[in-house]
């Protein structure tokens, strides 16, 4: 009988699914997103490309937050850097869509170094009240920075094109999306195993001890905050480009709240979390709106009460998942697959 598992060669040791069972289950997790868009309507297609943003969003939100403890409510900001960045790009030096997405990344990751510097000396509640700032900082510039940013008109984004096919359409987007945010996973889950990985976690845990071991940790956190900005930077400029309009009010403090919330109840520290995170608060509320609609007939005054009712759900979410498994969706799924694992042997691996 199999008891644990046992490597006999490196490459066995190394492998990012070590298991039969978990190969089975990232083929069928492949299979399906390469077929869904051949099934699904144009509702659901936009329903699934926003989850592949705030996928991405979330992976790099969650390097920071989740892999080396730094909370961080300025994820709105970064995601306006990367947007502004790719649009202005492309709108006045022609840039092609792809180049101008590596820009805003190099960009996005080049101002979270600058907002991380505070982070040698703050922890905790005033760490995050440093990044609410850079929050309210970035918004202040975009909207007052005319000559650069146009200030609060928004900013019309050309259409991305390969290859001749628009990628504004939304089948023709959901390969960009997915691609990257099985790029950004694929890049998260490989971080973890370098010597960058392994000191972000030693921070998290205990950053005293973290620099008695010779960990660098001001230049640890730099990194952390250039690489999750990077990714959210990437996040902002795909939204750019797949919604075609740019404009300050789609990155206020209401998005820093939304994608802190993604990977708390999807869990903290995990790349399925991140996904598990951004699929749930995307879907949540388009299940709300269609349930409020089906009931409309019934109770005409419903409509109104939709938003208050998102809201609270939403609230009531996070609440919960706080309160029965803080460790969010990642770890009922792990539940989930010990339980098969020992079935129907009570001990543990």
């Amino acid at each position: 009988m199999e008891a644990g598992i046992h490597h006999s060669t490196y490459r066995a040791d190394m492998a990012l699914r070590q298991t039969r069972a978990e190969k089975v289950r990232l083929a069928l997790f492949v299979s399906a997103v390469l077929i869904f868009p051949f099934f699904a309507d144009r509702y659901a297609l936009t329903l699934a490309n926003q989850i592949a943003i705030a996928t991405v969003g979330a992976i790099g939100l969650n390097i920071l937050v989740g892999y080396t403890g730094q909370i961080s409510l300025g994820q709105g900001g970064f995601m306006a850097v990367g947007a502004y960045t790719a649009a202005l790009l492309t709108v006045n030096l022609d840039m092609h869509w792809a180049l101008s997405i590596v820009v805003a990344a190099l960009v996005g990751a080049a101002v979270g170094v600058i907002f991380g510097v505070p982070s040698l000396r703050l922890k905790g509640l005033y760490l995050a009240i440093a990044t609410l700032a850079a929050q309210e900082i970035i918004l202040w510039v975009v909207t007052h920075a005319d000559a650069l940013t146009g200030g609060k008109e928004a900013i019309v984004v050309p259409d991305p094109q390969l290859l001749g096919w628009s990628l504004r359409d939304d089948f023709n987007f959901y390969w960009l999306g997915a691609g990257c945010a099985a790029l950004a996973a694929l890049a998260n889950l490989n971080l973890l195993r370098t010597h960058y990985g392994r000191a972000f976690v030693a921070i998290r845990d205990q950053d005293i001890a973290a620099s008695a071991m010779g960990v660098d940790v001001f230049r640890t956190k730099l990194v952390a905050f250039a690489l999750s900005s990077g990714i959210v930077a990437v996040a902002g400029a795909l939204l750019a480009h797949y919604r075609g309009i740019v404009t300050w009010e789609r990155f206020t403090i209401d998005i820093s709240i939304l994608y802190l919330s993604m990977i708390i109840i999807g869990g903290l520290g995990s790349v399925s979390g991140s996904f598990f995170g951004a699929v749930l608060l995307t879907l949540l509320p388009a299940m709300i709106t269609e349930v409020g609609y089906g009931l409309s007939e019934a109770i005409p005054s419903i409509d109104a009460t939709i938003p208050y009712v998102q809201q609270a759900v939403f609230g009531l979410t996070i609440m919960l998942f706080l309160i029965f498994e803080p460790r969010g969706l990642h770890e009922i799924w792990k539940n989930i697959k010990d339980y098969f694992w020992l079935w129907p042997f009570d001990y543990e691996r």
